[in-house]
């Protein structure tokens, strides 16, 4: 291959970083982070966590890059791996909300966000607070493709590949994400 590894597919860099070859991993990494960490923003709502897992996501499709069998798109692959860490993140966070809420009441202002609240924020960023906080209230199920047909643009065919799932399956979730989401907009009162 006399070409550099800009102009190499994903499948040739996939079996170059089998034997090895740094160069490959690192191209890889180039073309698919930004896709992965926008992935992984949507999914926890925090940016800093974001950075952690898109580094934990690669790390683990580079370990397990044996594994990566070239039929499908590499960008579906490592996009799995990255809603398996954010599937794993989010069961951490609940452990740790558990044990922060079992606090005595005396420790609580030792936990108190830091964050602005709703009725502080104005106009579209309101809106943007209020569509941001009912996206994450969907079952995880929902969330997963109203972000990876809506906001990432994947196709049902790349969705259902990422998911493990039937198109009909990403097609009826769609439908029952955004009925959802319609509903707990017109419940949450924007219409102030």
């Amino acid at each position: 291959m006399s070409a550099g590894p800009s102009q190499w597919t994903d499948t040739d860099l996939a079996a170059l970083a089998r034997a090895g070859r740094e160069d490959a991993c690192r191209e890889l990494l180039n073309r698919h982070k930004a896709g992965v960490y926008r992935l992984i923003v949507r999914q926890t709502g925090d940016a800093e966590e974001a950075m952690d897992l898109t580094q934990e996501a690669f790390v683990a499709g580079f370990a397990a890059i044996d594994r990566y069998d070239g039929e499908r798109p590499f960008r579906i692959w490592i996009s799995r791996i990255a809603i398996n860490k954010c599937r794993d993140w989010a069961r951490r966070r609940k452990v740790r909300a558990f044990f922060t809420r079992a606090l005595p009441i005396e420790a609580a202002h030792d936990v108190a966000s830091g964050t602005p609240l709703p009725d502080s924020e104005a106009g579209d960023r309101f809106e943007l607070v209020r569509v941001r906080a009912a996206i994450a209230d969907l079952p995880r199920n929902l969330r997963e493709v109203l972000l990876l047909r809506g906001v990432e643009e994947m196709s049902q065919a790349e969705t259902a590949a990422l998911l493990d799932v039937s198109e009909k399956t990403v097609e009826t979730r769609l439908y029952r994400a955004r009925a959802k989401l319609r509903q707990l907009l017109a419940g949450s009162g924007g219409g102030g």
